[in-house]
């Protein structure tokens, strides 16, 4: 089971890119986790070329995360605020 868990599914009936997109995924923040991410294309390409256009174009993506260690783990207790 998954702590957090986000999907989203766009379609596009032409897309075109003026730049070569970059991407990247993360998972910020303290304490230790196991985290995964999943993308599935239809007429996209994983690499796409820049000025090319692409028709009918769907992309599902999903990421997740959970917590695997103990409560507090890599927490230093220091909320950052003064007083």
């Amino acid at each position: 089971m998954w702590d957090i868990s986000f999907g989203s599914t766009v379609h596009a009936e032409r897309l075109r890119f003026t730049d070569e997109p970059g991407t990247s995924v993360r998972f910020p923040g303290t304490g230790t986790r196991e985290s995964t991410s999943h993308t599935d294309r239809t007429h996209l390409p994983d690499t796409v070329t820049a000025g090319q256009e692409y028709r009918d174009v769907t992309v599902a993506y999903r990421l997740a995360t959970r917590c695997t260690g103990e409560p507090g783990d890599g927490r230093s207790g220091d909320t950052g605020a003064d007083g």
